[in-house]
């Protein structure tokens, strides 16, 4: 019973830094921000922006992929436009990022706080 917890966490976590990490990469390149951390908790409000908008009938995913930037937007400076370029790069960042994780360590995990990673 203890070990599933335990690896859902482990997952949960790798994840995050995960997403975190790719939203890292692509801030630093576009708006040139250097935080980690700032990006890990972007990550998390970007992935609950992501699950409480999503589930809408028809346009969900619509709003949420503008939810999920505007989190973006509001996290870095640049406006809307950067934070679209920042989103784009973190998802390719993220799918770079997955296929070492997972080739590596055979987790088959997502990025937490990445829509579609």
């Amino acid at each position: 019973m203890v070990v599933p917890l335990v690896g859902g966490v482990i997952s949960f976590v790798i994840a995050l830094l995960v997403g975190g990490l790719a939203i890292h990469i692509s801030a630093r390149v576009v708006v040139e921000v250097d935080d980690y951390r700032r990006a890990v908790i972007t990550a998390i409000l970007g992935a609950v922006a992501w699950a409480l908008t999503s589930w809408i009938p028809l346009f969900g995913p619509v709003i949420a992929l503008v939810v999920w930037v505007g989190v973006i937007n509001w996290r870095y400076p640049g406006g809307w436009t950067k934070a679209a370029i920042i989103g784009v790069g973190a998802w390719i960042s993220a799918l770079l990022l997955l296929v070492v994780v997972n080739s590596v360590l055979g987790l088959g995990i997502g990025a937490f706080g990445v829509p579609g990673a």
